[in-house]
């Protein structure tokens, strides 16, 4: 017998080209240990939850008395459910045809829709248009939907922050693509320099790649910096001149830490920047409920709005959304209940911001310990966390702990994040998973552990980390001697 279609030697090339290290090899490892009882935090992924983060009652209450819309029929209901709870409940079963076991329409429930384009019209100050919005089982399904539009093949390339999130480089690969770097500067706080795009694009096109799109994380994953609003200009215009669709990553719009650089849309500053450009570039953003105070990672809700994508390309992707069917009925109720919150007066609202301004101050120490205690270690250096959910300190290895990764086979970052995991339990994920610069090696971790743990951890990792430098320091000294 010859081979076999799913033989390894005979399947898709792309599917073995992927990488996607915040699930690789640290979290395989990590897995391994906590089978054999090691306690592990898992700091690889920004699952809020996972971590001790409470959900918040009101969306709960609501999701619940919509799965169990018997429950509304019971005449207790009122005794457990308070009245808003139970009227958004109604409301919600009453836009699905057949409640959530249902499919919708493979766009969305019309009536969330419509709600997610009053939440960007209140945001940005500009009306949206429902029939532009489709909503996904979360942003990365989205993401994934807008990239195998755009990807017709090897020669098509999409400029990608680096560091950036791995599931830009994965899906590229996969689509069988061209992932085309932009560098972020550290120095300048992860800041980014339009002439490093206009080099990055010389340089693909001198290969042969032709550059259709751009994507920007805002507040960055995993650098966690704010994009300004000159910056944003800057961004629209470069894709203006260079004819490249923008691909606006704005799931952490609710994660921010200082008051200095809010978020601001890139859809706002498009609206601001007024004819032609405005009408000229197209843009898609994409938001979630995995992230912000809401952290319901598990429930996959998220949407992405279209702005100047001419209709019959539209057309195109609400087939390509049918081929699924419907994204899942109780994710777009979380999305809907996100974007359409309690109001000052409803009975829950003082719990629902007692609860969600309780998530997002505790999360603004917790960035700010983190930043602290990374920058309190030796050879560590880290920007502070403005927005998103993760830290990504520099690590500065002495040449032999470089030598001694060689030696066991790995990357130097993977060695040094594979010896923490071992010493710590804390599970991280390498530098090397989101992209850097030569020669140069990060790790990034989430902020997520809880607020009265971070200390301990702070503590554990100092004390690795700094036995760790000192040993390959005496090493590298006493051979200099």
């Amino acid at each position: 017998m010859g081979l076999k279609a799913l033989d390894y030697e005979t399947m898709n090339e792309n599917v073995k080209k992927v990488q996607y290290a915040v699930r690789g090899e640290l979290y395989l490892r990590a897995s391994e240990l906590q089978k054999e009882g090691k306690k592990i935090i898992f700091t690889n992924v920004g699952n809020p939850h996972a971590l001790g983060q409470k959900p918040l009652t009101f969306p709960r209450q609501v999701v619940a008395l919509c799965q169990a819309p018997f429950l509304l029929d019971d005449p207790n209901v009122g005794l457990i459910f308070p009245v808003d709870a139970i009227a958004r409940a109604k409301h919600y079963l009453s836009l699905t045809s057949g409640g959530l076991g249902a499919y919708s329409d493979s766009r969305g429930i019309p009536g969330v829709r419509k709600e997610v384009a009053e939440f960007i019209e209140r945001r940005d100050g500009y009306p949206s248009d429902p029939e532009l919005i489709f909503l996904t089982d979360g942003a990365s399904k989205g993401v994934m939907q807008i990239l195998n539009c755009i990807i017709r093949g090897q020669g098509d390339g999409v400029l990608v922050p680096v560091p950036q999130y791995p599931l830009y480089s994965a899906t590229i690969s996969l689509l069988g693509g061209s992932l085309v770097p932009y560098y972020l500067e550290e120095t300048a706080n992860w800041g980014l320099d339009v002439n490093n795009l206009r080099e990055s694009v010389a340089q693909a096109r001198f290969k042969g790649i032709t550059v259709r799109a751009m994507v920007i994380i805002n507040p960055g994953n995993p650098t966690g910096q704010c994009l300004s609003e000159a910056n944003l200009r800057e961004i629209l215009n470069f894709c203006y001149q260079e004819n490249l669709v923008l691909l606006g990553d704005e799931v952490y719009q609710q994660n921010i830490y200082q008051d200095e650089r809010p978020f601001i849309s890139s859809r706002k500053v498009l609206m601001d920047m007024g004819p032609p450009i405005s009408k000229e570039v197209q843009l898609v953003s994409f938001h979630t409920v995995s992230k912000g105070y809401w952290g319901e990672c598990g429930q996959r809700g998220g949407y992405f709005e279209m702005t100047n994508i001419p209709p019959k390309t539209v057309d195109e992707i609400y087939k390509i959304a049918s081929i699924s069917l419907s994204p899942n009925v109780p994710a777009q109720i979380f999305m809907g209940l996100m974007v359409n919150p309690l109001k000052p007066g409803d009975v829950s609202y003082d719990q629902y911001v007692r609860e969600s301004k309780g998530i997002l101050e505790s999360l603004r120490r917790r960035a700010r310990i983190m930043t602290d205690g990374f920058n309190s270690c030796k050879n560590v250096v880290c920007n502070f966390t403005e927005g998103a959910m993760y830290s990504f300190p520099q690590l500065r290895l002495p040449p032999k702990a470089i030598e001694a990764a060689k030696q066991a086979g790995k990357v130097p970052d993977v060695f040094y994040c594979l010896k923490l995991l071992e010493a710590t339990g804390i599970s991280t994920v390498p530098g090397s998973g989101f992209g850097q610069k030569e020669g140069v090696f990060h790790l990034r971790t989430t902020i997520l552990p809880a607020e009265e743990e971070m200390p301990e951890i702070m503590s554990s990792f100092k004390k690795f980390n700094d036995e760790f430098m000192a040993q390959y320091e005496d090493n590298w000294n006493r051979s200099r001697m």
